[in-house]
């Protein structure tokens, strides 16, 4: 069973767009026999707008959709370790509510795990101009730093498209609370001897709400969990 779960914090304008597509992308799996089944996780975290409202009635209009709420807001590392506790399938996506890639993508990014034994396909952004020249450079110094602090030579480790395994899951345990998860997570598998594959996607950026990954705060949340993980595998 394939499960996709989608961090989500006041995404009233995306929410039903990605639950939608995510239907259809999935049942064209099981029709072609990718998948046997399928689940569709939201992780509200603690949204202050009608998000969790919208949630509950596409769960209850749909029995393969599934809520987890948050009741105080846990960033995006609670979000992704509440979304890979929650999901029960084999193999587990994880992206993000705005659709950073098109899901059409998705029996692709399967077969790769499946065909060539990965334990974990981590997507690229082929080109990433569409978010903004500071926030290209963000991305770039920040993938530097995780090369540089633990030898990992991952491409956009932080981009939202990340398949794992089951086995991964059951071996490794994340403990970022912020957005340093997707790096942890990579970092983490590598370090327990599991195969990650690299894929290149078409990059869509957000064209509603605002992104707070480059933030100040963020940023400083991210630098000092990676600071952590360092000295923790040091002492390891």
């Amino acid at each position: 069973m394939l499960s996709i779960f989608y961090p989500m914090w006041n995404e009233e304008e995306y929410i039903e767009r990605a639950i939608a597509y995510g239907r259809r992308s999935c049942e064209r799996m099981i029709i072609s026999g990718e998948i046997a089944d399928y689940e569709l996780i939201i992780i509200n975290d603690a949204s202050t707008d009608a998000t969790a409202a919208i949630a509950d009635r596409l769960a209850e209009e749909d029995s393969r959709v599934r809520v987890v709420h948050h009741p105080t807001n846990r960033k995006l590392g609670g979000s992704m370790r509440s979304g890979f506790a929650a999901a029960q399938g084999d193999i587990v996506l994880y992206t993000d509510a705005d659709l950073p890639f098109d899901l059409n993508e998705l029996p692709r990014i399967v077969r790769l795990l499946r065909e060539y034994e990965a334990d974990i396909v981590s997507a690229y952004r082929f080109d990433r101009t569409g978010e903004g020249a500071l926030r290209a450079v963000y991305t770039t110094v920040y993938n530097t730093l995780i090369k540089a602090a633990f030898g990992v030579r991952v491409r956009d480790i932080n981009f939202a498209c990340k398949l794992v395994s089951r086995k991964v899951l059951d071996s490794v345990e994340l403990k970022s609370e912020g957005s340093f998860i997707d790096a942890e997570l990579i970092i983490r598998a590598q370090r327990e001897g599991f195969e990650v594959m690299q894929m290149g996607v078409d990059y869509f950026p957000r064209t509603r709400g605002e992104s707070t990954l480059s933030s100040p705060a963020v940023i400083r949340k991210m630098l000092s969990e990676m600071w952590t993980l360092r000295r923790d595998l040091r002492r390891s």
